[in-house]
């Protein structure tokens, strides 16, 4: 019988199954213990991230406990004991006895005449005008009824009537004590049982109060206009200052004299709109006042509109709820006839069509635009400030012979003009070449688009070449809001835009804005029943004429 061997091959098979499968299950083995040991880390990891937030909810439990008993605890820390007889108050229901009614009625009484009586406190209260610094020095000034000496009738005089004004010259305060002498006066030329008496009193000239019931003098107000309008300091500071020579002044009556103030010069201010829209030659510009803005709670940017009178140096502010709106520049210039000179602003593009007005563009703003794209290309912005720079020249060799009007135009003529034709060619030709959208695209477009009112200065001798000096008009504001900060309604603004430019009237007509300013305060109700008197006569420019 043969015997029965195995296959060595076969047997060979079965041990690398053998092999393969005890190989997959140790690596299933290994993962099981890679899976368990994933397992512990992230059981590790949880039970550290809840220990932490178990120490963070502890602290944040102390400091609200600690907050409560900041706001909420006794602010003592002196330890109080329990006080027995301090009341339980029960809501359960229990009946109201009669004499608790009547205890909480007689404490209703009593509370009543508690409140009655804080009130009336409180209207005694009252802030009322404290009495003028009896340390400053005081000048008697007395005045006496008219014809009180040559008088025939029987005079009894009787305690006169006596003012206090405030006035300030440089460097000190002082009082001026009006004493106005009151008189009792008995007729004679009646019989005794028709004798007759009245009370006569010297009058108040207005000069001594320009606001009435105020004691604040013409140059004391002028003082605080001038100082924050010209010298761009506020009022607080000024306060701050007139302290030191003995004078309190409360803040809400010093804003309250601004606002009377601005009301005295408003007609003089309207009387300047009149006439320098009146004018056939005007610089517009416009720039922006910081407001507060009550329902933001903060300060927005407002614009003040100016115009200026080129010929006459006239200039006023205009302020229109701190719109720059085309209907705002209607609104103003709807009357104006004659050459008005601006910026590209697009607002001003409507008065091409407008007839018998001359718009005219301002070089300056052009160069500008120039000089901002020099890094951007230089060997074109370069060529266009070297042409306006020989435009520029020419108006120097004018100024400097002091040619006319007529002479200065046909000098123009024959120098700027031929400069400003090659120039917009070349304005034409380099656009198409350059990025619209690049810093000398831009200054090429704006240019170009108001060439036309850019070149139309040399029409006439009394144009100017740019807007500067409007532009100047607008330096005393710029430094104002810097100081100043901010105006603090629409009101408060509109006001800024009387007493700016009437004081900007002063700088450009070199009148002394002191002198200026309490000569008007001084005179203006003399203009308020006489209406065959022009107000235009207090203007800085006529009043130089007048004491010239």
């Amino acid at each position: 019988m043969q015997e029965n061997k195995e296959n060595p091959n076969e047997l060979l098979e079965l041990l690398l199954e053998k092999c393969d499968r005890l190989y997959q299950e140790n690596m299933l083995l290994k993962g099981k213990l890679e899976d368990r040991t994933d397992v512990d880390a992230l059981k590790t990891s949880y039970e550290q991230t809840i220990s932490k937030k178990d120490e963070k909810i502890l602290d944040l439990e102390k400091q609200v406990a600690y907050l409560r008993r900041r706001i909420w605890g006794k602010s003592s820390e002196r330890f109080i004991k329990e006080d027995p007889r301090q009341r339980m108050i029960d809501f359960e229901g229990i009946d109201l006895l009669p004499e608790e009614k009547e205890l909480a009625e007689a404490a209703k009484v009593d509370i009543e005449t508690f409140k009655e009586r804080r009130v009336k406190e409180r209207i005694k209260r009252k802030p009322v005008r404290k009495p003028l610094p009896e340390d400053l020095p005081r000048v008697e000034e007395h005045l006496y009824p008219d014809d009180v000496k040559d008088s025939a009738d029987t005079l009894t005089e009787l305690e006169p009537e006596i003012t206090e004004v405030m006035e300030y010259e440089p460097g000190r305060c002082w009082i001026r004590k009006i004493i106005r002498h009151k008189y009792v006066v008995k007729s004679k030329t009646l019989q005794d049982s028709q004798k007759s008496s009245s009370i006569i009193t010297a009058p108040l000239p207005a000069k001594y109060q320009p606001i009435a019931r105020s004691y604040a003098g013409a140059s004391l107000l002028a003082e605080l206009m001038i100082n924050k309008y010209v010298n761009h300091l506020p009022f607080y500071r000024q306060i701050q200052m007139m302290k030191q020579l003995g004078v309190n002044l409360p803040p809400p009556t010093v804003n309250d004299w601004f606002k009377d103030t601005a009301d005295l010069l408003r007609p003089l201010y309207y009387r300047l709109k009149e006439l320098v829209l009146a004018t056939d030659y005007i610089q517009v510009d416009e720039t922006t006042v910081p407001v507060i803005n009550n329902e933001k709670h903060k300060s927005v940017n407002g614009y003040m509109w100016m115009v200026r009178s080129a010929m006459d140096k006239q200039v006023f502010f205009h302020y229109d709820n701190g719109s720059r709106a085309q209907k705002v520049a209607l609104s103003l210039l709807k009357d104006f006839r004659g050459a008005m000179q601006t910026d590209g602003y697009s607002v001003y593009q409507m008065y091409e069509y407008k007839k018998d007005v001359l718009p005219l563009g301002c070089w300056a703003h052009a160069r500008r635009k120039f000089e901002e794209s020099l890094k951007n290309d230089k060997v074109r912005a370069e060529y266009a400030l070297e042409q306006i720079g020989l435009l520029y020249e020419v108006e120097r060799e004018a100024d400097d012979k002091n040619l006319s009007y007529q002479e200065r135009a046909r000098l123009r003529e024959t120098h700027a003009y031929p400069i400003m034709v090659v120039f917009e060619k070349w304005l034409v030709n380099e656009y198409s070449k350059v990025l619209p959208k690049s810093p000398i695209g831009k200054a090429i477009k704006y240019c170009y688009d108001i060439y036309h009112r850019l070149s139309r200065y040399h029409l006439d001798g009394r144009y100017h070449i740019d807007n500067n000096l409007a532009e100047n008009s607008l330096r005393g504001l710029a430094l104002g809001r810097k100081n100043y900060l901010f105006c603090g309604n629409h009101d408060a603004a509109e006001d800024a835009a009387v007493i700016y430019s009437l004081l900007g009237c002063c700088k450009a007509a070199d009148v002394n804005f002191r002198d200026w300013m309490v000569y008007v305060l001084s005179h203006i109700h003399d203009y308020d029943q006489d209406y065959s008197m022009d107000i235009a006569e207090l203007l800085p420019l006529n009043h130089l004429r007048k004491i010239s």
